[in-house]
């Protein structure tokens, strides 16, 4: 809510200097759609890494109290001092960009909820694929290894579009996830091929559409699996 609040805030202030334009429209509307779906889907956060695994502490904590509201809002913070002026092009492209975003980081997160629930739930109208009885590859989980980061890393794109090319620090945001991401996957990935052996190898054969491109987070996977053992 902090960072929702500091947005509007930013909002209110553009208002107030007549500087209201396209790009804060946007970046105002799409930051507010993302943060308040997570009000209307919390059920699907309690199936999060970091709900999970990361636990309550200083991280969790003064991530989303002061790190989240105070850098996440660059962008409209940015567009008080800069004017951008975007084509109907560029809008029309960075909606789609919010858009695709939006419906691979929901499905796969809600497919991944799913699976916690109900491990033998349908995922797209077909049984699940579940490798060694323990990870899931279906639907979303079957397209590429983490499709829920590439749409975070979309949606989070999306944000700074708006501000266009000019500068980079307006894209903080995106930037900064994807450099957590890397250091996430290049963190898990020992850990769960040491825990799932063999069942991991036969895992990493499958093939994936643009492995190299798609983080994926294996700790997650982790979760999973320990989820549908305890379903089951």
């Amino acid at each position: 809510m902090g960072w929702l609040l500091i947005n509007l805030s930013v909002l209110a202030k553009s208002i107030q200097d007549g500087t209201l334009s396209k790009s804060m429209i946007l970046f105002q509307l799409f930051c507010a759609l993302y943060i308040l779906d997570y009000f209307v889907h919390e059920q699907f956060m309690t199936s999060t890494w970091d709900i999970i695994a990361e636990r309550l502490g200083f991280m969790l904590v003064f991530g989303d109290l002061v790190w989240i509201p105070f850098t996440f809002s660059i962008q409209g913070w940015w567009l008080l001092v800069n004017e951008v002026k975007l084509t109907t092009a560029a809008v029309i492209a960075n909606c789609l960009v919010f858009l695709i975003g939006y419906v691979v980081f929901r499905g796969a997160n809600k497919q991944k909820h799913v699976f916690k629930k109900n491990p033998k739930a349908p995922i797209w109208g077909k049984p699940p694929k579940v490798i060694g009885g323990k990870l899931l590859a279906s639907g979303y989980w079957g397209i590429a290894r983490h499709c829920n980061y590439l749409g975070d890393l979309l949606l989070a794109l999306s944000f700074s579009l708006p501000c266009g090319i000019s500068s980079p620090v307006p894209h903080f945001y995106p930037i900064y996830l994807l450099i957590l991401l890397i250091w996430r996957e290049r963190r898990d990935e020992s850990r769960c091929a040491e825990k799932y052996k063999e069942i991991w190898a036969e895992y990493r054969k499958l093939e994936f559409i643009n492995e190299t491109l798609v983080l994926f987070d294996e700790s997650e996977m982790d979760v999973l699996a320990n989820w549908s053992l305890n379903e089951l």
